[in-house]
């Protein structure tokens, strides 16, 4: 996972286990468990966060470039568990597990460890 960077406002997510059974007692299948419109995981990385716009200084043209943006960091940390919303991720694949990269915008709830 070190090799990964997570790019801008995103966050990479693995999904829990899901119970297998409904209440009513009915099991179901894998694909019907992903279908559902929401979703719950584990924020395995993040990204900078929302990158804020660099003020222009076109009068001063002498000056050499800066390439230093800076970022609004995201909600979002290492280890928390998330709920959000499938239709706003992307499912990828990575050394043969599946994660879901999900913007900022497509979670619902965090919920943490530590004390708020």
């Amino acid at each position: 996972m070190k090799k990964l960077i997570v790019v801008g406002d995103r966050v990479l997510i693995k999904l829990t286990t899901q119970n297998e059974r409904t209440d009513s007692g009915l099991y179901l299948p894998p694909g019907m468990q992903e279908k559902e419109k929401v979703q719950q995981g584990y924020v395995i990385k993040t990204g900078p966060g929302y990158a804020l716009p660099l003020p222009s200084e076109e009068d001063e043209a002498w000056k050499p470039e800066e390439e230093k943006v800076k970022y609004i960091p995201l909600q979002a940390k290492e280890g928390d568990l998330a709920i959000f919303l499938l239709s706003g991720s992307t499912e990828v694949s990575y050394q043969g597990e599946k994660y879901y990269i999900v913007p900022q915008g497509a979670i619902l709830l965090l919920e943490r460890e530590e004390d708020l």
